[in-house]
């Protein structure tokens, strides 16, 4: 339980998400017959990824076991981060470990090129080596995340749903740490994950 909460506690030092950066580019472009779209269904509505195999083959690789394997059915957005003119919401596994994963290789901004920017879909962890299946959801742009965690896809449809979920109740007393009062109280329960034709 207490992993699970720790998960993005990497994120506490909120001072650097303040900070804007005009210079930020776009992720890197992608030609749509190479991105692979999933689709989440959520108890607030659909959200619709495309993800980069090109740019980020082995997180678009381990995200897509999750989606294929039915392990992100049944989740949830469980956390809500607001900071600048936005924030991010975060879901993953968190019912059973035994539908986790192993830990995957870092694919940093400097080998992919996708930056953080509102839209992102990138892996939350521990540090370099140790995403899993949790994963966040950008709405603001957040240069400083740049260097700390993989981004490898971005949101083509249900922006709308994911700044819901980003406006949806917390907790005051759920989470610890920087991740108390970030809670969502009730969780946005991912009906389901699934692969769309392109």
């Amino acid at each position: 339980m207490t992993l699970r909460f720790a998960r993005l506690a990497v994120l506490a030092p909120l001072a650097a998400l303040f900070l804007s950066n005009p210079l930020a580019a776009e992720p890197a472009a992608t030609p749509a017959a190479s991105e692979v779209k999933v689709a989440l269904d959520t108890s607030a509505g659909r959200i619709v990824l495309a993800l980069d195999p090109v740019h980020a083959p082995v997180t678009t690789a381990n995200f897509l076991k999750y989606v294929d394997g039915g392990r992100f059915n049944g989740e949830g957005f469980y956390r809500a981060m607001k900071f600048g003119d936005g924030g991010l919401i975060q879901a993953g596994v968190t019912s059973n470990a035994r539908k986790l994963l192993p830990p995957i290789k870092h694919e940093p901004v400097s080998e992919t090129g996708i930056k953080h920017v509102a839209g992102t879909v990138a892996m939350a962890n521990l540090g370099p080596g140790t995403a899993r299946a949790d994963f966040f959801i950008l709405t603001t742009e957040a240069p400083s995340f740049n260097d700390t965690f993989a981004a490898f896809g971005k949101v083509v449809e249900g922006m709308d749903v994911a700044k819901s979920i980003l406006a949806s109740p917390v907790s005051a007393t759920k989470g610890e740490g920087v991740m108390r009062g970030q809670m969502l109280d009730p969780v946005i329960k991912i009906t389901k994950a699934s692969r769309l034709a392109n």
